[in-house]
């Protein structure tokens, strides 16, 4: 194993004003991004929720949040290849905060609904579009390096959401969300924006069309690809960790869990697998070799979690936390993303990639609940949901896999070309 270990002009160039930007940007977006899943039963138990509605109408919330990712990824996306890269990290963070700040006013669900996704559709520019324009500022050998510091950074937005829910109530956190996006906001004046985007921007290429990812077979296979490999990171957070009271007592765990405190661990491993996926890509010069080893980690972990019987807190928050290190690859999945297309549609590919991922959490919901539904004919609640959970979690699994067969290597591809 060849280490590409980077010297002391290289870690100026990883640790740059865009990227260490381009990391706040993710930590702000992460923090509202769970910031819902944290205080969801607080926040709907304040609007007069009870019993299973906490559970059916946070997921209809959290439904609305990631459709308007969805939305959000495609508009954000055409606009960053259309108008540059930093067009989209500054019009994303106004629009989230604005939202995140009139959440805390909000008096009934339905003002909520709109709210959550008014959010969505901010948030859905920050990751992809900081990843390629440090993607395509970082040389092609250290690259990976700069990816995993910003999903790195960025990950431990969700612990800061975790201890502002500690001290306060739903609503100030959400008005801190909106302060830190407009700090952040004032911060990004100065960035540069990516030589390669600057000069395809001079040229006659066209720039940003959606719609041309389907127009060509062999184009769209490798798209939907991209996505697929991600499908099992949102099933892990919309599922596994935001209902994890839920499984809790479905498991007999002997002590009260909370959704916050189960996040709060699993991005605490998220932060370290990042890190560590990203630097073992550069040490094998792999992309897809550690992607898969980490896949058949999650796998693993998520047998773990779900087998769990009359455990302690300690253990379960212990598995929360290993099984964020093993899905620690969310740097990687948008990185090859990122690097499998041309500059003149790589912000496109990049901020709907992990859109379509987020928002692929709306079918993946609804698959469980149907299932649960199914399965309690015959079984006690309690199994149905787990049964419910492990059906969904393989399917996702099994999809990401055989999808990351079908893609290229793209460890030190040179990305300085134009999509034709």
């Amino acid at each position: 194993m060849d280490f590409i270990a980077p010297n002391r002009s290289v870690l100026r160039s990883i640790l740059s004003g865009a990227v260490i930007i381009s990391a706040l940007g993710y930590f702000v977006d992460i923090y509202d991004l769970v910031l819902f899943s944290i205080i969801r039963v607080p926040s709907l138990k304040s609007l007069g929720l009870t019993g299973a509605a906490l559970l059916d109408t946070g997921i209809y919330l959290l439904n609305l949040q990631m459709a308007g990712m969805l939305l959000g990824g495609i508009a954000w996306g055409m606009l960053g290849d259309k108008k540059g890269r930093l067009s989209v990290l500054f019009g994303s963070i106004i629009l989230y905060s604005l939202a995140n700040i009139a959440n805390g006013f909000v008096q009934t669900v339905e003002q909520y609904a709109i709210f959550r996704f008014i959010a969505g559709i901010g948030l859905a520019g920050e990751l992809g579009a900081g990843i390629t324009l440090v993607s395509e500022l970082l040389s092609k050998e250290y690259r990976g390096y700069g990816t995993a510091l910003i999903t790195s950074i960025g990950v431990a937005g969700a612990m800061l959401a975790w201890f502002i829910a500690q001290a306060f109530g739903w609503q100030t956190c959400f008005w801190i969300g909106g302060a830190l996006g407009i700090v952040l906001l004032i911060l990004r004046i100065g960035v540069l924006e990516s030589g390669m985007y600057k000069k395809i921007a001079a040229t006659t290429a066209r720039r940003g069309s959606f719609l041309s990812l389907f127009s060509n077979r062999k184009r769209f296979a490798k798209y939907a690809r991209c996505i697929l490999i991600g499908l099992p990171t949102w099933y892990l957070v919309g599922i596994l960790m935001t209902l994890a009271p839920e499984f809790s007592k479905a498991m007999g765990v002997t002590g009260e869990i909370t959704g916050g405190e189960s996040i709060f661990w699993f991005y605490l491993g998220l932060t370290f697998g990042n890190m560590a996926s990203g630097v073992l890509s550069q040490a094998m010069k792999s992309r897809k070799k550690v992607l898969l080893l980490f896949m058949l980690a999650t796998c693993a972990l998520v047998a773990a979690y779900l087998l769990q019987r009359g455990t302690t807190p300690q253990i379960f928050y212990s598995i929360c936390a290993i099984l964020g290190i093993a899905n620690g690859y969310w740097a990687l999945f948008v990185t090859i993303a990122a690097e499998q297309f041309g500059t003149n549609l790589r912000a496109t590919v990049a901020i709907t990639v992990p859109n379509f991922v987020r928002g692929a959490l709306v079918p993946i919901a609804l698959a469980f609940q149907w299932l649960k539904d199914v399965l309690a004919k015959n079984y006690a609640p309690g199994d149905a949901l787990i049964y419910s959970a492990a059906i969904v979690g393989a399917v996702t699994l099994v999809i990401a896999i055989v999808s990351l067969s079908g893609l290229g290597e793209t460890f030190g591809k040179d990305l300085d070309y134009v999509e034709m």
